[in-house]
């Protein structure tokens, strides 16, 4: 009975995906607009994909329809022959007729309330590869009505009232006054966003502090491989400002703003302040860049600034592994904390300043900061004030003048074999494993590679790894004869010298199989012909050291 139970589900699965749509919206074809697609009834497993263009597509509209785990709702962009994403643009934008949806003034894409498509909470939403941008208070977009109307200063580039599983992937949101902005309220919380490999900038008001590159809140968030550049030029906002529970920020480079990180309390929703993750808020393997002049000199700031003190978060920030470089000429501060009942473990960091070390110091002035095997400037000082709070020293810090990164002036910030902060680094806490331990590290930009295991962890945000890179050496096989036995072996260098063999293009000779372990071929040809294939060799301990050689082989009568 389970078979049968099994083998029904899988053909349910099948049926489902034999049904899902695809719709592409594609100059010189039918369907050459945004306003074509379907948005109120696509189904779970429908994709949408946006052909890149010359010319903007200047249309906004709302996704209020569920997906599944298995079958999400994907709405991808189609590169241009440069790599262009297709841009969406909200300046003069216009809204299909046929939906009809609340707060079309707050972005150019919404996730949420909708009246058309008839109103539920939208799940497994998946926006990549796309550039989407104007969603501001300076321009104007046509609403479902034909109506003329302004964009709010809380309007964003995509707007995610309410959704649960969201995922936005490679995108470009800029130009707005918000660049990514997810909602929650008492009533109604957004769940599980993933916003990863994104490049997110430009964003902001000219003359206000409360509009960000990143306004989120939800429940369950993380932020990995993004890039967040500066601010548009007068705005005062933060580059990522966050009032959620269960918060992971990993492998980003976040540069300039106010303040890189603004994690503050859930003011609007009772059951973010309620969910058990809102204690636990997870900061590693970042890049954090302040460069001088902008905004605040404070880089991180946990805890609550909605004066409400009983809601703030009073956990524990993990702050661990990350390289925060300062080229602020005067003053920098690592942390405010923002009441005594809230707490940090920073271990494992780089904090470089290009000041005097007298510039930099590790907290503001309230709460309990651990620090342990930091690379800090030598000079450095607990507070640039009296502080009330208390920072616990266990006197592990490596101090210097320089972290000894391979190329500080162009942002490689690689470590030197001879840095100290090379096999300086101590073990994670506890609290943090297995799950966010640090396996990998930021690629500029938008991307990530396996971090390298050797020795002891390094300080920041990078591994220093001597390891040659992974070659294959064998560059040639003899051919063979049909029905003879056939063995040879690959042969490869570097790495960890335990790879994992593959055969990654083509096919081996009919007959021939390939040990994945030993990197033996072998076997007896059973035809006559000529085949290329291309062997791959990955290194069994660290996933992203990969080499690949192509091959010919003819298998003969005779």
């Amino acid at each position: 009975m389970r078979k049968l139970f099994f083998a029904f589900t899988v053909f349910l699965i099948n049926v489902s995906v034999a049904f899902a749509a695809i719709y592409e919206v594609k100059p010189g074809t039918p369907m050459d607009t945004i306003a074509e697609v379907p948005w109120a009834t696509l189904q779970p497993g429908d994709t949408v994909l946006i052909h890149w263009r010359a010319s903007a597509y200047k249309e906004k509209w709302v996704i209020c329809r569920q997906g599944t785990a298995e079958l999400p709702i994907t709405v991808r962009g189609v590169a241009g022959p440069n790599g262009e994403l297709p841009v969406i643009d909200g300046n003069g934008a216009v809204t299909p007729l046929n939906l009809n949806f609340p707060s079309e003034a707050r972005g150019v894409i919404k996730i949420g309330s909708a009246n058309t498509p008839a109103d539920t909470m939208p799940r497994y939403i998946v926006i990549e590869n796309l550039d989407i941008r104007s969603a501001h208070p300076d321009y104007q977009f046509t609403d479902d009505s034909g109506n003329t109307m302004a964009y709010s200063s809380a309007a964003s580039s995509i707007y995610v009232e309410k959704g649960e599983n969201i995922t936005v992937r490679n995108c470009k949101l800029h130009d707005s006054a918000n660049g990514f902005f997810v909602a929650s309220s008492d009533e109604t919380v957004s769940r599980n966003i993933l916003v990863e490999g994104n490049y997110i900038l430009g964003n902001g008001i000219v003359g206000s502090g409360f509009q960000h590159n990143n306004y989120t809140a939800a429940i369950g968030i993380t932020f990995q491989y993004n890039r967040f550049g500066p601010m548009r030029a007068g705005a005062g906002g933060n580059a990522l400002k966050d009032r959620s529970a269960g918060l992971v920020v990993r492998y980003n480079w976040i540069e300039s703003g106010n303040r890189q990180l603004d994690l503050v309390d859930g003011e609007d929703s009772s059951q973010i302040r309620n969910a058990p993750e809102y204690r636990k808020t997870l900061v590693y393997g970042n890049l954090l860049i302040e460069p001088d002049g902008a905004g605040n000199s404070q880089i991180a700031h946990y805890g609550g600034d909605s004066g409400s003190v009983a809601n703030y978060r009073k956990g524990t920030l993990y702050f661990y592994n990350n390289t925060v470089v300062s080229t602020r000429a005067g003053n920098t501060t690592i942390f405010r904390l923002s009441s005594n009942d809230e707490n940090c473990d920073a271990r494992n960091n780089i904090f470089y300043n290009t000041a005097a070390g007298a510039n930099l110091a590790i907290m503001d002035d309230t709460g309990a900061l651990t620090i342990s095997h930091n690379w800090m400037k030598s000079g450095w000082r607990t507070s640039h004030g009296t502080p009330t709070g208390t920072l616990n020293n266990n006197g592990t810090s490596v101090l210097g003048n320089s972290p000894g990164f391979v190329n500080e002036a162009g942002h490689d910030f690689k470590l030197l074999s001879t840095s100290a902060a090379v096999n300086a680094g101590t073990a994670l806490n506890a609290a943090v494993l297995p799950t966010d331990n640090v396996v990998r590290h930021y690629v500029k930009h938008q991307s990530s590679e396996a971090r390298p295991v050797s020795g002891a962890f390094d300080i920041g945000a990078y591994e220093f790894s001597a390891v040659a890179p992974v070659q294959i050496i064998t560059l040639n096989l003899p051919d063979g004869r049909r029905g003879r036995v056939y063995s040879q072996s690959l042969s490869a260098t570097g790495g960890s010298g335990n790879y994992v063999w593959s055969v990654s293009t083509g096919n081996l000779p009919a007959g021939l199989r390939l040990d994945p372990a030993a990197g033996r071929i072998w076997g007896k040809g059973v035809a006559r012909g000529t085949w290329n294939f291309t062997i791959t060799a990955q290194d069994g301990q660290n996933a992203a050291a990969v080499a690949t050689q192509s091959f010919t082989v003819n298998v003969r009568f005779y």
